[in-house]
């Protein structure tokens, strides 16, 4: 069973599903067609066409991409239809293009944020879970629990439907699964069904949840409680031979016979699901079916059907993109060759298993190749001295001294050639370590030069600052008050308009004379962090003709001040460009943190601008921008067109 824990991963690919499709799915797409044929609302028509698009977007990528494109042709200047297509399209690209479905679903998830209905909360669910499941190779599972618990969750308590709380819970569940907590999934599990068998009996929600805890107690080894929940699914699909969710049924019933080591039993349950499969092109549920029917067949060693299988479950491809799910089948076909006395080609298939899985466990690898390849050139060896043995008689001692000799010539020139490649080798790794560790010198001296000099700037900043606010702003605020009360009881209001006129401008001195003083030093970010300075300098650059937008995502408070003074600058910078140079109306500003990472993106629909312009011209704003990025180590990406202008950036701020 170990190896199938191995290969669930594939699994989760179809059963971690943000919406459900309907086990009855003729009347649902019947229902979906007559709303394209009947409905002029061009908002239930475009909603329509996305939900067609999602459901053939396994089965038909050709037709899921029309029905997309048709709804966002009805989007028009509607802000929620355009948030929909965002997430509909990083439906489209999950199983094909993970990194343009993560862009995706971040457009979703920013545009939704906006619209605050029930509708909005669900759908900003359904795009966050959706970017975890995205994340999961980069971030690992604690990245997609973590999102499931504070983004999905939440939100699907805020949309207010149980029936989507119930199956988020047995979603979490099959994560846990994968991880080997079992009981921490059957608990998610035992939610989901309070709340489905109490108020959705026939649902397809209730239905996966049934397969889920099936397979949780297969992967345990208690087949007879697997057997319990097995039975309960059977019931509710029964109904409907003409649903694709078929598959996952008789894909946990194989699971069921292989605990229950019912082998033969197993084999035309396969072959039910292979017939699901191909009817619905669901290709990568296809090949993990083959696996197990490889595992049976071997186990029942019938050899040569189980390596044909196997075989083609490789030349296939959908499993072994997976390098984990490569490395699984390279080991079987080493084993299974060597079990059939194929000792060369079990060679082979070791070398190809030990090459991916040598950071892991090399020493275990080159065991195993050592103990085949002994056992293969026993056999060469053994061939080789029949073959001496049988020309022995037929050379002579004068061909036997011209082979000796030609041998020991050719012994030493390899190895004078062996030396002459080491010392070269030498050589060239010398001459980089010198040239890396020249770099290295120069790079820390611009950097202590950098960080002297913005340090100076700091400091610079701190002193006029004060100097600012406690000197010249308390004399002038003391000037202003004294020239109130004297004007109070020596002036009349109507009479001396010019004084008063003077006063005010007094007066819009002291604020301007403040606002100086808060850009140079802000007093936010020294006495409550990071996070409430940027929103505040987000509401002081804000207007009546701006909008801008400011979302955190897990800033951390204890950053070294140093840090957040330097990111507040950065932050400061790139929003003076926009609101200077730009004419937006709309910005974005997106700042996150990622364990020693931070990420600041920037978006806006003003003119754009020339990327190059740092290059053509000493604009002191951006030398600036580029020497705080520079200290932090950073990295800055820049995108700009006539329709607007994007930035990114990613600071690394640990070792600090």
């Amino acid at each position: 069973m170990k190896k199938f824990l191995i290969l669930l991963s594939i699994i989760l690919t179809f059963t971690l599903q943000a919406q459900v499709i309907p086990l009855n799915e003729k009347a649902y797409l019947d229902s979906l067609q007559n709303i394209t044929r009947n409905t002029a609302v061009p908002a239930s028509k475009a909603t329509t066409f996305f939900l067609l698009s999602n459901y053939y977007r396994n089965s038909d990528s050709v037709l899921s991409k029309k029905y997309l494109e048709n709804g966002k042709i009805l989007i028009k200047n509607d802000a929620f239809l355009a948030a929909k297509y965002e997430y509909y399209e990083g439906q489209y690209y999950l199983d094909r293009h993970k990194e343009k479905a993560a862009r995706s679903y971040q457009k979703a998830i920013s545009a939704l944020a906006k619209i605050k209905n029930k509708e909005s909360y669900f759908l900003q669910s359904l795009a966050w879970y959706s970017y975890g499941v995205t994340q999961k190779d980069k971030e690992g599972y604690p990245f997609l629990v973590k999102t499931v618990l504070e983004k999905c969750i939440p939100l699907v308590k805020k949309y207010g439907n149980s029936r989507s709380l119930g199956f988020a819970y047995t979603q979490l569940a099959i994560i846990l699964t994968y991880n080997a907590q079992f009981e921490k999934a059957g608990n998610y599990n035992n939610q989901a069904l309070e709340i489905l068998e109490k108020g959705y009996p026939g649902s397809a929600e209730l239905f996966y949840t049934y397969l889920n805890s099936a397979s949780n107690f297969c992967y345990q080894a208690k087949g007879s409680e697997a057997k319990k929940f097995l039975d309960k699914a059977e019931k509710l699909i029964m109904p409907y031979p003409e649903s694709s969710a078929n598959s996952f049924y008789y894909y946990s019933k194989t699971l069921y016979f292989i605990t229950k080591q019912q082998n033969s039993e197993a084999l035309p349950v396969i072959e039910k699901g292979l017939f699901y499969t191909k009817k619905f092109n669901q290709n990568l549920q296809a090949q993990m079916f083959y696996f197990n029917k490889y595992d049976i067949l071997k186990k029942l060693k019938r050899y040569s059907e189980a390596k044909s299988v196997l075989e083609n479950v490789l030349a296939e491809k959908s499993l072994a993109l997976d390098i984990n799910n490569r490395k699984t089948i390279y080991k079987q076909l080493s084993v299974l060759n060597e079990e059939m006395g194929n000792a060369k080609e079990a060679l082979v298939w070791e070398k190809s298993y030990s090459h991916l899985n040598d950071s892991l466990s090399s020493e275990k690898g080159r065991l195993e190749i050592n103990k085949i390849e002994a056992k293969f050139n026993t056999a060469e060896k053994e061939r080789k001295i029949a073959t001496l043995n049988a020309e022995k008689n037929q050379k002579d001692l004068e061909v036997n001294k011209k082979n000796s000799y030609l041998w020991g010539l050719s012994l030493i020139l390899l190895l004078a050639l062996s030396l002459l490649i080491f010392l070269f080798i030498i050589f060239r790794k010398n001459k980089k370590i010198s040239e890396q560790k020249i770099n290295d010198i120069k790079q820390k001296e611009q950097l202590s030069l950098t960080k002297a000099i913005l340090d100076g700037e700091e400091r610079e900043r701190e002193r006029i600052a004060r100097d600012l606010h406690d000197g010249l702003g308390g004399m002038l605020a003391g000037v202003k008050i004294n020239f109130s009360t004297w004007s109070s009881s020596h002036l009349d209001h109507e009479k001396d308009k010019e004084f008063y006129k003077i006063l005010g401008q007094l007066d819009n001195s002291v604020v301007e004379l403040r606002h100086i003083a808060r850009n140079l030093m802000p007093e936010s970010l020294l006495n409550f962090g990071l996070e409430t300075a940027l929103n505040d300098l987000c509401e002081f650059y804000s207007r009546k003709d701006l909008d801008i937008d400011f979302q955190s995502i897990n800033i951390e408070k204890n950053l070294p001040l140093n840090i957040q003074l330097n990111i507040y600058r950065i932050v400061q910078e790139l929003l003076a460009n926009a609101i200077k140079h730009a004419e937006a109306s709309n910005i974005l500003l997106q700042c996150s943190q990622s364990g020693g990472r931070f990420m600041i993106t920037i978006e806006d629909n003003g003119k754009g601008f020339n990327k190059n312009i740092d290059q053509s011209t000493k604009s002191m704003g951006l030398r600036n921008l580029k020497n705080r990025v520079d200290y932090l180590n950073g990295k800055i990406e820049v995108s700009s067109d006539n329709h607007g202008t994007s930035i990114n950036i990613e600071l690394t701020i640990d070792g600090e």
